[in-house]
C-alpha cells in the first residue's frame, strides 16, 4: 500500500476513536447498538465497503438503520454487489475492524486484508458506494462518519441517496450492477406498474368486493409509512391507507411495527374499536418486513394475526395454480413446458401447521438455519424459490435461466395463442418477478402482491386467514452462563450438546399431543431460546417451561453453583 494511502487511512480513523470497552459483531443484519457508540464502527465500514466494491469491482451499498429496534439505537450494513447481504466470508474481517482499538492497529489489519484477498489496490482502482439512511434522528451525523471512511480509501466515491427504505438500497444496488435505472422513481414505477398488470390479468368472474380493496397500513413511525405515501398516489385499483407515517410525533417503533404486532398480538399504536374486520398491515422500522392483522371485535386490543408463514402460503399457492395454468394438459405442444422446481424454505420457528398446509399442496419445503442469509441461498437453488420467516421477512426468487424460458414461452404463446388462459399465466408470473424484490425480503413490494393476489381470488383476509389453524406456540428465553454450550444440527432442531439435552427433551414432548420443542442459543447474548408448539396453548405454555427448566437445570446458573 502507498504511503499517502496509508497516512491519510491513520489521519481518518484517528478522528474516530474506537469507544473504550465496546466489542461488536457483524450478523445478519449488520452492526447494531445505542446510535451514541457507533461512529467508530460506522466509519470503518465505509473503509469497508470501499475496499468490497474494489474487489468486486461493482457498486455496492451501505445502509444505516436498527430495522424494528427503538429510536436511539441504529446500525450499519453493507449492501453487496449482488443486491444480497456481506458475503459471509467478509464478516469476520468487519468484525476485526470495527474492534480494533487503535489506527495504528486498524491500519495493519487493513494491510494484511488486501494482500491475503489480493485487492487491486494500486490506487488507479474506482470504488463506488451508494448509501441510504432511515428516519432515525442519529442517521445523519452517521452518514457523515461513512462518508469520511469511504473518502480514506484512493479511488472511492460515495454516492449519498438519503433516506430509503433498506429493501431500496439493495434494489438499486442490483439494478446498478446490471445496467438498469437505479433510481427512487425507477423503484417506484417498477413495482407499480407490475401491481398494475396484476390487476389487469384479473379473471372476468372474481367478484372483487370494493370494500376489499382497502388497506390500512401502520408505518411504524419510519422511512416505510414515508415511502407508502408516495407509493399509494401511483396506484389504482387499491385504497391505502397509512397510520404512524412519523409525521405524527409518534416514536418509530414504540407500539407500533411489525415486530411488535407479531410478538405482542396486540393493535399497534393508532388502531382500535374503529378498525374491526378491516384488512391492516403493519411495516418494521426500515420496511424489509411485513405482517398483516385485523381487530376481531372492539372489546380488546387483541388482534388476528396473518404473519409471514401465511403470506409464504398464499404466494406459494398462487404461483403453484400459475405453474399449473401454464404446462396444463392439452397444450399443443409438450417439448415447450419447461416444469419449473418449485421449493419453499422456511425456518424450524415457521408453525408446524403451515409446513403441513405447504405439504399437502405438494410443494417441496427445506428448513434452514435461522437468518435470512440462510433461507435466500437456499431459495436461489431452485426455479422458483419462496422464503418467508414468522416475523414478516422473506421474497420469491426466480432464476436467471427460468425467468428467460418464460420469456420466450410467453412470446411463443403471444404469437400462435394471444390471450390464452396459459399466456395469461405466463404473464401473470412475469409480472410477479417484476413486483417481488430479488435482492431482498420489502415490505412495499410484498404489500402490493398479496393485494393483487386477493383481489385475483376474490378472497377477503378472513378468508386468506382461514388456509390452516396456526397450532399454539410458546417462545421463552432462558438465562445461561455459556450459550456456547448448545451446539444444533438438522437447521437448528436437534441440540447436539450438551449430551443427554435433546433425549431429555424428546421425553418431554412425547407426553402433548402435537407436542413439538426445540431449542438453540442466541447469536448475540448469553441465552438459549426455546420454542415450543401442541394443540393447545396451556399445552405449548407447559411445554416450553418443562424445557426450559431442563435447560436452566443443565445450563443454567443454578447449575454453575
Amino acid at each position: 500500500m502507498k504511503e499517502e494511502q496509508s497516512l491519510l487511512i491513520l489521519q481518518s480513523a484517528s478522528l474516530f476513536a474506537h469507544p473504550e470497552g465496546v466489542k461488536l459483531s457483524y450478523g445478519t443484519a449488520g452492526f447494531r447498538a445505542d446510535a451514541s457508540i457507533l461512529k467508530s464502527t460506522v466509519h470503518r465500514v465505509g473503509m469497508l465497503s470501499a475496499l468490497r466494491s474494489i474487489k468486486t469491482q461493482s457498486v455496492v451499498g451501505l445502509m444505516i438503520t436498527a430495522s424494528h429496534n427503538k429510536v436511539t439505537d441504529n446500525g450499519v450494513k453493507i449492501v453487496d454487489h449482488s443486491g444480497g447481504m456481506l458475503s459471509q466470508e467478509w464478516e469476520p474481517f468487519a468484525d476485526q475492524l470495527a474492534n480494533a482499538e487503535t489506527p495504528e492497529a486498524l491500519l495493519s489489519l487493513i494491510t494484511e486484508f488486501i494482500e491475503k484477498e489480493k485487492i487491486p489496490f494500486d490506487g488507479v482502482q474506482t470504488a463506488e458506494i451508494l448509501l441510504g439512511r432511515d428516519t432515525r434522528p442519529s442517521g445523519e451525523s452517521l452518514l457523515e462518519a461513512a462518508m469520511q471512511g469511504i473518502s480514506s480509501i484512493f479511488g472511492a466515491i460515495a454516492l449519498d441517496l438519503g433516506i430509503l427504505t433498506t429493501p431500496q438500497l439493495h434494489w438499486m444496488v442490483r439494478a446498478r450492477n446490471k445496467g438498469i435505472v437505479a433510481t427512487e422513481p425507477a423503484y417506484f414505477e417498477q413495482i407499480s406498474s407490475s401491481f398494475r398488470c396484476l390487476l389487469d390479468l384479473i379473471p372476468n368472474e372474481t367478484e372483487s368486493n370494493k370494500m376489499d380493496n382497502i388497506v390500512v397500513v401502520d408505518g411504524a413511525d419510519g422511512v416505510g409509512g414515508e415511502k407508502l405515501e408516495v407509493l399509494k398516489n401511483m396506484l389504482t385499483g387499491l385504497v391505502i391507507e397509512v397510520r404512524n407515517t412519523g409525521k405524527g410525533g409518534g416514536l418509530l417503533n414504540d407500539g407500533v411495527g411489525a415486530d411488535y404486532v407479531q410478538k405482542e398480538k396486540v393493535v399497534p399504536r393508532g388502531f382500535g374499536s374503529d378498525d374491526v374486520g378491516i384488512r391492516c398491515a403493519s411495516l418494521d422500522g426500515d420496511a424489509d418486513r411485513i405482517v398483516f392483522f385485523t381487530v376481531p371485535d372492539n372489546s380488546s386490543s387483541r388482534i388476528d394475526l396473518v404473519d409471514g408463514d401465511k403470506i409464504l402460503s398464499l404466494f406459494a399457492l398462487f404461483i403453484k395454480e400459475q405453474l399449473s395454468i401454464l404446462t396444463m394438459e392439452g397444450n399443443e405442444n409438450p417439448k415447450n413446458n419447461s416444469e419449473a422446481r418449485l421449493g419453499v424454505v422456511q425456518t424450524a420457528y415457521a408453525n408446524g401447521a403451515s409446513t403441513d398446509y405447504l405439504k399437502q399442496l405438494g410443494l417441496e419445503v427445506i428448513f434452514t438455519p435461522t437468518g435470512v442469509k440462510h433461507l435466500h441461498e437456499k431459495a436461489a437453488q431452485f426455479d422458483i424459490g419462496i422464503y418467508f420467516e414468522a416475523n414478516g421477512h422473506g421474497t420469491i426468487l426466480f432464476s436467471e435461466s427460468w425467468l428467460s424460458w418464460l420469456e420466450a414461452r410467453n412470446n411463443e404463446l403471444s404469437s400462435v395463442s394471444d390471450g390464452s388462459e396459459q399466456q395469461k399465466a405466463a404473464l401473470r408470473l412475469i409480472s410477479v418477478s417484476k413486483l417481488i424484490n430479488p435482492a431482498v425480503g420489502d415490505a412495499l413490494s410484498c404489500l402490493l402482491l398479496v393485494e393483487a393476489i386477493l383481489q385475483h381470488k376474490g378472497w377477503s383476509i378472513h378468508k386468506w386467514n382461514e388456509l390452516y389453524q396456526d397450532l399454539p406456540s410458546r417462545q421463552l428465553k432462558v438465562k445461561v452462563v455459556d450459550r456456547t454450550a448448545v451446539t444444533t444440527t438438522n437447521a437448528e432442531t436437534i441440540a447436539v450438546s450438551p449430551p443427554g439435552i435433546q433425549e431429555a427433551i424428546d421425553a418431554e414432548t412425547v407426553k402433548y399431543p402435537k407436542g413439538r420443542c426445540f431449542i438453540r442459543p442466541s447469536g448475540t447474548e448469553d441465552v438459549i431460546r426455546v420454542y415450543a408448539e401442541a394443540s393447545t396453548q396451556e399445552a405449548a405454555d407447559s411445554l416450553a417451561d418443562s424445557v426450559a427448566k431442563i435447560v436452566d437445570r443443565s445450563l443454567g446458573f443454578g447449575s454453575s453453583e
